[in-house]
């Protein structure tokens, strides 16, 4: 178990949170979702409580180095404070730490909140510079890790921070840990992952893992049609990653080898072009002709999941089940949701388009967690170490 901030006092300590609040906005600077912003609440809400002092900092978009006048975290803040109902102090400096912050953030009192510029307006940041790291880590006295969707980056604010000071994990990284890790170490069986999305090689490392742990795996989403120009089948103008038609012939091998079962869409929702207005025919994967492209799992293929993720005592889903986006092919992604969501599983979403699929569906509140990282929950189910995770010590 990794230490967290409830194994700190934190009477007369000031905290330095390194948050994710890349939050999407509009043309005019308002934010659109404010879902990452939320999920940071229950650990300020904790610390300010506890009686710290807290400094949070994060990276909004892709400034590339530069202080960019639309990624600063000013609306960030704004939003934090109606949120927690209390002002929060934006120390604004294009570069993030300065005397001026300094002197600002000494100043903070017990429960005071305060909000550091975009991180990412430092070259710095991203190459994991000591000199910021240590200028990032006088701002406090604990690092506390918070920002699971940048967990997988070694950067100054996430990770080089915690050469300078000690460093805990946050409510929410205590629960992706929780998680993610109890599904790939200690999962209640049957335990059953899901694959969606479009391409296969993205997703091998994954794959190839979960092969060593799941008792079926289910594929879905694009990448099905890789899997069938492997077993032999026609797939007309469906997308394939051609670069990865070897790589599923061995996976169903090693499916085989490692008696896992091996689900594979057994009907296809076909279009005869990429369009929601497409004229549509619903085939079996023989079927597919040379003239249409597969855009979804069809009503086969969601009674046959549908079963499997009903016996299932542990559930990771990650990547729909179709081209989601255009509501006459989202059907497969809707009904598989709506599976987990009445299963009595422990459900896992790991994050980016199926955490999308679920809040905009409503069963968000019927799924055991969401991933707030779709790159960092990926990289954790393929095993690897992430370097934000890496740096916080066991109890």
């Amino acid at each position: 178990m990794k230490k967290t901030i409830r194994d700190i006092d934190w009477k007369g300590k000031r905290a330095l949170v390194r948050c994710d609040f890349n939050v999407p906005l509009n043309k005019e600077g308002l934010i659109t979702d404010d879902t990452r912003i939320r999920a940071a609440l229950p650990t300020i809400e904790y610390l300010v409580e506890q009686g710290a002092s807290v400094v949070l900092m994060s990276h909004l978009g892709r400034p590339k180095g530069e202080p960019k006048e639309e990624f600063s975290l000013a609306p960030v803040a704004v939003r934090l404070s109606d949120l927690l109902d209390m002002p929060i102090i934006f120390a604004a400096s294009d570069s993030v730490v300065d005397d001026d912050v300094k002197d600002t953030v000494s100043k903070l009192q017990a429960g005071e909140v305060a909000l550091l510029e975009n991180v990412r307006f430092r070259k710095e940041e991203e190459k994991n510079d000591a000199e910021f790291s240590k200028d990032l880590a006088s701002l406090g006295d604990v690092f506390v890790q918070e920002a699971f969707g940048t967990a997988h980056r070694a950067h100054a604010s996430t990770a080089g921070v915690a050469d300078y000071i000690p460093a805990v994990s946050g409510l929410l990284i205590e629960k992706e840990v929780k998680y993610l890790g109890g599904a790939l170490n200690n999962p209640e069986r049957p335990f059953v992952a899901i694959m969606g999305g479009a391409k296969v090689g993205d997703k091998i490392k994954v794959i190839e893992n979960l092969l060593n742990k799941v008792d079926s795996l289910i594929i879905g989403g694009g990448m099905m049609f890789t899997f069938f120009k492997a077993m032999g089948l026609e797939i007309g103008k469906s997308i394939l990653d051609e670069e990865s038609i070897d790589i599923a012939k061995n996976l169903i091998a090693l499916a085989e080898e490692k008696n896992v079962k091996l689900l594979l869409p057994l009907d296809t929702v076909c279009a005869d072009q990429f369009s929601n207005d497409a004229n549509i025919a619903v085939l079996s994967r023989e079927e597919i002709p040379v003239d249409m492209m597969g855009m979804d799992i069809g009503p086969e293929t969601i009674l046959l999941f549908r079963e499997e993720i009903m016996n299932a005592k542990t559930v990771v889903w990650n990547g729909p089940m179709g081209v989601f986006e255009m509501p006459n092919f989202a059907k497969g992604t809707e009904e598989v949701a709506r599976a987990i969501s009445e299963s009595e599983a422990i459900s896992i979403i790991g994050g980016g388009d199926s955490a999308a699929a679920v809040d905009q569906l409503g069963f968000a509140d019927k799924m055991s967690h969401i991933s707030t990282g779709g790159g960092a929950s990926l990289e954790f189910l393929e095993g690897r170490e992430l370097p934000g995770i890496a740096i916080i010590p066991e109890k």
